[in-house]
């Protein structure tokens, strides 16, 4: 079957692609954020662009998207690969860690945002139900731009994550919420979110459960295969399943592929799975970004730039003071508070849907609901500027100066410790009293400034991000010393490495054996499970209270170490679960079957 060139498939392929291949380049040559650079580029050739052009100049019709509509559903799948990838980056324990963070101080940001912001326009003559819907809506912020801004591992990208995640599990409620204070619902609405409650958790439950037993065994199958096409298609099939599971239960696909991210993310596929994913992921983004920027209409902004600029300086302060003074009272730094709120100030994408929804419920008019949809076009377009305003209010909060992220060689070759907590500060002090030279690298900006005030050599950067490797120009060290407590994390990390330096010596932090042996198959040269060694120390302590003389001990404990190191690496290469069995004879240790 034939299919012309002049379908509207091919000419908003032909501009998505050229902006991600041409226009993207070129604002990154000049250091133009790519978020920017997309969104400009959807202004450009959006209706309201060139798009205006096509009857008086029909050759533009192939470079301009003549149907917004058409690539919505990919803008969408963009945002659900993001929050999958961000799922990949956890695990089920760091999770439960922030759920103080999430249904705390991230409840109290939503709630209180809108709180402020719907009084403040019903003083200004809003009706309470629409001030109550377009509060909920702005009070929302932008997980599709603030998480690749400043990631999840960071001061500033740990509480970001856990307020942007308590939002997206509220999303649906609110909707429900708004549709039952429309002027012709019933109490069915009310109803409804509870009905939501229970089966989304059901669901989620559901989706534990058989993920961690189906999972496995379908990576494994789809490994055996050695077809990257069909691995490929394993892990989109997972995220699309399990996005669909959380919409048929009522709640928003993003809490599902957040999921399949995290069930992956506990198996040994993770890493590969990342990276078949990621230029999808980047491309959708850039479809999502191109989106915001169709929804601009300049001639719009210029007749109404007074008022729209009061809308977005308004809502912007208001949700930056409420999340900075809520992060203070969670022990947040000033710096990282003012940073974080900044970052979190500009409305959502998700804003548009609660917008519309208030919208469909006859509690705002269809012109404020336009007037609405043009401040988050704005905010979301300036998203970008205000994580380096909030950058810089920071730094003068915490009275330091701007920490580079590069590594200085010039004074000759160096270990590279990447991690600065009680196992990195422990390594370099060794490392100094051995005269090696070193320096640390640590995402923590508290942890940077306290071990620079006591003298280490340390700098500032987010290992888990690729470009920030990239720029720590490892190609001269001499050493890279892994200390991360974050297991997932310190396999990816290990696997670029090695890829990038081959000859590079690599010496890691490992959890158990388990996790030693993932870190050998990523490319370490030697892992150090912290089972084992306070295994092998306990060993030594009793020896030498039992009267046993101090030079044989120690030789012996080396000699173990040696051989348990042997097997784990070899059970690893082997593709199998390292277990030590019970030493049947004096040093004989035998692998698992």
């Amino acid at each position: 079957m034939a299919i012309g060139l002049d379908n509207h498939g091919f000419s908003d392929a032909l501009v998505v692609l050229g902006a991600a291949g041409l226009v993207i380049p070129a604002f990154a040559r000049f250091r133009i954020s790519p978020v920017i650079g997309f969104i400009l580029v959807g202004a450009l050739v959006g209706p309201a662009g060139l798009g205006s052009l096509v009857p008086n100049a029909p050759w533009l019709y192939y470079l301009t998207i003549s149907d917004p509509e058409s690539i919505a559903p990919f803008a969408e799948f963009g945002i659900v690969l993001l929050l999958f990838s961000i799922g990949l980056e956890l695990s089920f324990k760091r999770l439960w860690n922030l759920r103080r963070l999430v249904f705390g101080t991230g409840a109290a940001e939503l709630l209180g945002s809108a709180a402020l912001i719907g009084v403040t326009l019903h003083w200004l003559g809003q009706s309470w139900g629409g001030s109550a819907g377009l509060g909920l809506a702005l009070a929302l912020s932008s997980t599709a731009l603030v998480l690749p801004l400043v990631g999840t591992t960071s001061p500033v990208g740990r509480g970001a994550f856990a307020m942007l995640l308590f939002e997206d599990l509220a999303l649906v409620p609110i909707i429900f919420a708004l549709g039952a204070m429309a002027p012709t619902a019933s109490a069915e609405g009310w109803a409804g979110i509870a009905g939501v409650a229970l089966r989304g958790g059901l669901t989620v439950v559901a989706m534990y459960v058989g993920g961690r037993l189906v999972l496995p065994r379908l990576f494994a199958q789809a490994a055996r295969t050695k077809s990257p096409e069909l691995f490929l298609a394993a892990s989109l099939l997972v995220v699309i399943v399990a996005s669909v599971a959380t919409t048929a239960a009522g709640l928003s696909p993003i809490v599902g592929a957040l999921l399949a991210g995290l069930l992956i993310a506990e198996t040994e596929y993770h890493t590969e799975v990342e990276v078949m994913t990621a230029p999808f992921k980047g491309l959708a983004l850039g479809v999502f970004l191109i989106t915001v920027g169709m929804s601009l209409d300049l001639s719009l902004i210029l007749a109404n730039w007074a008022a729209l600029l009061a809308a977005v300086v308004g809502v912007v302060a208001v949700k930056a003071v409420v999340t900075y003074l809520l992060l203070r009272v969670a022990q947040a730094r000033p710096g990282v508070a003012a940073e974080t709120g900044l970052l979190m100030g500009s409305p959502s994408e998700t804003t548009l849907i609660v917008l519309a929804t208030a919208a469909q419920a006859q509690l705002i008019q269809a012109s404020t609901a336009t007037f609405w949809q043009t401040v988050t076009a704005i905010g979301l377009t300036i998203t970008p500027l205000l994580a380096q305003l909030g950058s810089a209010i920071s730094r003068r909060l915490e009275g330091r100066a701007p920490v580079p992220d590069t590594i200085d060689h010039a004074d000759g070759t160096r270990a590279v410790v990447f991690g600065f907590g009680r196992v990195g500060r422990l390594v370099a002090d060794m490392l100094a009293r051995h005269d090696q030279p070193y320096v640390a690298v640590e995402a923590d900006i508290d942890a940077v400034a306290a071990a620079r005030d006591a003298g280490y050599p340390i700098v500032f950067g987010d290992v888990s991000r690729t470009e920030m490797i990239e720029r720590l120009d490892l190609s001269r060290a001499r050493a890279l010393i892994l200390t991360m407590d974050e297991p997932v994390l310190t396999v990816r990390v290990a696997r670029r490495v090695r890829a990038a330096f081959p000859d590079l010596p690599i010496i890691a932090r490992a959890r158990d054996t388990v996790h030693a042996a993932e870190l050998y198959k990523a490319g370490v040269t030697d892992a150090v499970p912290e089972t084992l060694e306070s295994s092998l120390q306990l060993s030594e302590a009793v020896l030498v209270d039992l009267g046993v003389a101090m030079g044989p001990v120690i030789a012996s404990i080396h000699d173990k170490r040696d051989e348990l190191r042997q097997v784990i690496r070899r059970e690893a290469m082997l593709g199998r679960e390292p277990r030590i069995r019970r030493v049947r004879r004096k040093d004989e240790i035998e692998p698992a079957a």
